[in-house]
């Protein structure tokens, strides 16, 4: 049976977060200094779907509110 990348990949689970979160930016700011990215802002309130997905680790965001 052949590999295939979306059976590989482990479906991430969405951070949900509200307006009071915004500007939203990716790492979050309590994210281990280990595991940092250059910061990107993500203009999820532009989003029809309030959602968001962070381009350097693939970070799901969804807007709740």
């Amino acid at each position: 049976m052949p590999h295939t990348a979306a059976a590989s990949t482990p479906v991430q689970q969405a951070i949900q977060v509200s307006r009071k979160d915004l500007p939203l930016s990716c790492p979050p700011p309590d994210t281990p200094v280990w595991n940092l990215h250059p910061r990107v802002y993500l203009p999820i309130e532009d989003e029809p779907n309030g959602e968001a997905v962070c381009p350097y680790c693939g970070a799901r965001y969804v807007l709740t509110d």
